[in-house]
């Protein structure tokens, strides 16, 4: 099994961007439960922000959802994540909560509907260039309800162009990272359902064009550390949206429903050289009902856990276990690291970093939950309403 030593040293280089939204109101079509002491504004999000980032000492940024955290001064808010010792991460657009959108965006049968989602994308690159960011998410509910409504191969042909465009804009150091999901909100035909149809217009696109791996957009049963393990192959992995799902698109928190499969698909990452390269790694999640930094925090621990035993795998006896078709013996390395109990290691490697080894304790004991439910009063909570 791999030294101990090895994998902190492989653990100093993770990084894992939490997104802006998980720290407003959030909750399902049905009702959304507001919480005492959520942020207000983007720079209220970057404070909470922070403070994950303070006590595990690996989330150094905060992807940016828009318009839900327009400012007008976007280079001021990069310097006051900078003054937190935070960067701002990616942007995220939005092209489905507009009443223009209801038959799609990009793809819409309307040109002009097109071009207002168009605008908004390429305004995005705009704020990029404020932001010092280098990626631009792109994730379309675009799709169609019944048979006949519209002409899929002709949506596709509209979302080719547009992206083209995108792409055009982008500058030299930056990436459009394009996410897939199987269904919902249309439930005939999705524009961008599965890894095939994103990779097939990535390629198409070019080097700076990257898929998105989301772990709750995909038909049960699907083999996700598959697709990683293809895409990463084929240099087209540019990033994950980690979360976990029961049934469908649940945004729960990573590693809650099927911590095994994080570590199968952590372990294809560590395999396929994912780790060491420029695979994003960022949550995507909603915290319905618990309370979203420390949530937040025990995400980021999750997947920390499932990196660090994707670590120990050891590589030479899986490779002689293979190679000689033994598959017990190869089943077991890999069950083997999944059974390490890696707490103690990681603990460990908190303190040689000067971090409290216990992340949700020292949340808890330091005042920051009951500072923010007094001083976060009046205002318009972040989030949205059902």
């Amino acid at each position: 099994m791999t030294a101990p030593s090895a994998v902190k040293a492989a653990l100093t280089t993770q990084s894992i961007e939490t997104p802006s939204w998980a720290y407003g109101n959030s909750g399902t079509r049905f009702k959304v439960f507001a919480q005492q002491g959520v942020p207000r504004t983007p720079r209220e999000k970057l404070d909470d922000a922070a403070q994950v980032h303070r006590f595990t000492g690996v989330a150094p940024t905060v992807a940016l959802h828009i318009p839900w955290d327009t400012v007008d001064d976007y280079a001021g808010l990069a310097a006051y994540a900078g003054d937190l010792g935070l960067r701002l991460g990616a942007i995220n657009s939005n092209v489905f909560q507009d009443d223009d959108y209801k038959l799609g965006s990009v793809t819409h049968p309307d040109a002009a509907v097109r071009r207002k989602a168009l605008d908004h994308l390429l305004a995005c690159v705009d704020i990029m260039d404020a932001t010092g960011s280098r990626d631009l998410k792109l994730w379309f509910s675009d799709g169609t309800n019944y048979p006949g409504q519209d002409d899929i191969r002709l949506r596709q042909d509209r979302l080719a162009e547009a992206l083209a465009a995108v792409y055009e804009r982008l500058g030299d150091d930056q990436r459009m990272l394009l996410e897939y999901k199987l269904f919902e909100p249309a439930f005939y035909t999705t524009d961008v359902p599965d890894w095939g149809t994103a990779y097939a217009h990535c390629l198409k696109l070019g080097p700076k064009a990257q898929v998105v791996v989301d772990t709750g957009h995909h038909a049960p049963g699907t083999n996700i550390e598959f697709i990683v393990a293809l895409l990463l192959r084929e240099g087209k992995l540019g990033g994950f949206d980690f979360n976990s799902r029961f049934y469908a698109d649940d945004d729960l928190m990573v590693g809650a429903a099927d911590p095994f499969q994080l570590f199968r698909i952590m372990y294809e990452v560590v395999r396929g050289g994912g780790f060491t390269s420029d695979v994003a790694f960022m949550l995507d999640q909603c915290h319905n009902i618990e309370a979203k930094v420390p949530a937040i925090i025990r995400s980021v621990m999750n997947v920390q856990e499932a990196t660090a035993k994707a670590l120990l795998v050891d590589a030479a006896a899986l490779a002689a276990a293979q190679t000689s078709g033994d598959v017990l013996a190869a089943n077991a390395v890999l069950m083997d690291a999944y059974n390490t109990d890696v707490r103690p290691l990681l603990a460990e490697l908190r303190q040689e970093q000067g971090l409290d080894p216990d992340p949700m304790g020292a949340y808890a004991r330091s005042g920051w939950a009951e500072r923010i439910v007094a001083d976060r009063q009046g205002g318009q909570q972040a989030g949205w309403g059902a």
